[in-house]
């Protein structure tokens, strides 16, 4: 039996701050010494943080990337550790590099470049072509065949580490940012085990956690045997640290039951491309007694997943963006609700500040149910009328309007006073205004910008509605009850006007979500939504609205994608467009 202990650091990096990530990377070095660890994976572009977008573009950020990296070295004394970095190379490229005992051994460039969704590799690296393997001396004699790769270079069949495992690799290692949205998880873990069993070799996949801007990391690191069983999970949504053994004598095994390496000389045609680097052997070795595995992190369902990947965004965008408070505006609806738990969740509900702002079409009961739900979640809150703002905004533009009918430019003067409200009390004591808009709304323009637009941070922007009354009542079950229960039964409604309902202006939310996803998410077409049995005329109208507002959704906030698509950098359409179906 060959036994090689692995470490993998889940650790919380962000963009930019070397400093601060140096410091992290150190403790995991330290941690996975002293379990007497052999080799330890940390993420993907682990000194400068991912994604670094245009600080990429600038010479210095990436020199100090390259000295901080070189200072990692001594802190490699007995063991080899997998860290991320930029590497300048005549061009730039997203490098794993291999440091062992207090040497650099090498270096791996990232091979498939992602450049859909979001992300936009192309834009600052290129490919990497260098085939290379490391081969580990353990402490029984034997060694360890290992290849190094780089986050997407894993998720295809005919990647580099299938080259690597045909070359003779009999461990896989992978560092990697994948970033979050609801049930890649359970796939990423499915592809994975897919990799190790149809290369017959052990994976080992270390992802990053942590919000940046409207990505949110969610960890889930995993091991997994030339079987494709998992021998070791990592939390989501929050740093963990995995210690495994594994016995590579598996895999070995395992190979000399399954001949498809054998067909074509496949080994043979593949290891003649490979460099290999042999590394030293470290004195005095490591040698660690057998440790009984962990078991693997629970699971989360897929409620749950949604829910903390936002408190995770939420908490990591304030934090590392210098903030410590929050305030929201609190209308006793689902969404700002929701975003008050959220709020409350990540950052404690003494930094959280809810303000209620009635006028006179505010309903008593909307008015009670902010009060209990700030109440029940703890946080503060405080109520400031805006009758008086809005009559004078109203008399202030009695000339302009006179001979007018009263309609939506008068209801959003209410809407605008609320954002000159919260951006009031932001400049007085630093809080961070938090929008309350879900996906739904933002969709369809459903929105007033300058109003409940305004603010820092859009908590639930790729939220539909639909889900924002799953995610109350899955707070109110598992963590705790705070959102009142009208809440979550009375008709929604904006309360610009007397006896307003969100139906006056849109189908039933049920409807809307479902004819919002296929076109925003699947870009289906006007008569491939109408096909599925809706009626043309709703579909036709939210199509409209959907494309006359993409002027608002450029000027919104960011927030945490959780959908296959996200409004941002995830869905990019020109605001001047004349293309209609």
């Amino acid at each position: 039996m060959t036994t090689l202990r692995l470490a993998l650091a889940q650790i919380n990096l962000t963009v930019g701050d070397i400093t601060g990530n140096l410091a992290k990377t150190r403790e995991s070095l330290a941690r996975a010494r002293a379990e007497q660890a052999h080799i330890i994976l940390l993420p993907e572009l682990t000194v400068a943080g991912y994604p670094p977008e245009d600080l990429l573009l600038k010479p210095d950020f990436v020199a100090a990337n390259w000295t901080a990296l070189q200072s990692l070295l001594p802190d490699t004394k007995g063991i080899t550790a997998i860290v991320g970095f930029v590497h300048r190379q005549d061009d730039l490229f997203n490098a794993a590099a291999v440091l062992h005992n207090g040497q650099l051994a090498g270096i791996y460039h990232k091979s498939l470049l992602p450049n859909y969704s979001v992300f936009d590799e192309d834009r600052y690296f290129a490919p990497g072509d260098n085939d290379i393997l490391f081969e580990l001396p353990l402490p029984d004699g034997q060694q360890v065949c290992f290849g190094v790769s780089v986050c997407e270079d894993i998720w295809y069949p005919v990647s580099p580490p299938a080259a690597q495992a045909a070359a003779g690799a009999e461990l896989l290692l992978n560092i990697s940012a994948s970033p979050y949205q609801s049930g890649k998880i359970q796939g990423r873990d499915r592809m994975l085990a897919t990799r190790a069993t149809d290369n017959v070799a052990v994976v080992a996949y270390c992802n990053l956690v942590g919000g940046q801007d409207e990505l949110v990391f969610d960890g889930s690191s995993v091991v997994v045997d030339e079987r494709g069983g998992l021998l070791a999970r990592g939390h989501s949504f929050a740093e963990d640290f995995l210690v495994v053994d594994v016995d590579i004598t598996n895999v070995f095994r395992q190979r000399l039951r399954d001949p498809r390496r054998r067909k074509g000389n496949l080994g043979k045609n593949y290891a003649d491309k490979f460099e290999r680097i042999k590394l030293t052997p470290i004195e005095p070795a490591p040698t660690p007694a057998p440790r009984p595995p962990d078991p693997p992190r629970p699971s989360l369902d897929s409620l749950a997943e949604v829910y903390q990947a936002l408190v995770l965004g939420t908490r990591d965008y304030v934090h590392k963006n210098g903030f410590r408070q929050v305030t929201m505006g609190l209308s006793g609806g689902v969404d700002s609700s929701l975003v008050a738990a959220i709020a409350a969740d990540a950052l404690g509900p003494e930094n959280v500040t809810g303000v209620i702002m009635p006028s006179r079409f505010s309903s008593d009961h909307s008015k009670n149910d902010a009060i209990e739900l700030a109440e029940r979640l703890g946080i503060r809150y405080e109520v400031v009328a805006i009758e008086a703002a809005h009559q004078a905004y109203l008399g202030m533009l009695a000339d302009q309007f006179a001979g007018t009918e009263p309609g939506i430019a008068e209801e959003n003067l209410q809407s605008r006073a609320r954002g000159n409200v919260l951006m009031a009390l932001s400049n007085k004591f630093g809080w961070l205004v938090l929008t309350t808009g879900n996906k739904s709304e933002m969709a369809v323009g459903y929105a007033t910008i300058y109003g409940d637009m305004a603010g820092g941070f859009a908590v639930i922007k790729d939220v539909p509605k639909t889900l924002v009354y799953r995610l109350c009542r899955y707070r109110n079950e598992k963590i705790g009850y705070a959102i009142p229960e009208s809440v979550l039964t009375k008709p929604p409604s904006a309360e610009l006007r007397p006896d307003q309902k969100d139906t006056d202006s849109l189908p039933e939310y049920d409807v809307l979500d479902k004819i919002l996803t296929v076109y925003i998410e699947a870009d289906y077409s006007l008569a491939e939504i109408v096909a599925l049995g809706f009626d043309e005329a709703t579909v036709r109208r939210i199509i409209g609205m959907v494309d006359r507002s993409e002027y608002k959704r450029r000027q919104a906030p960011p927030g945490p994608k959780i959908t296959s698509k996200s409004f941002g950098k995830d869905r990019r359409l020109p605001i001047t467009n004349r293309y209609r179906a």
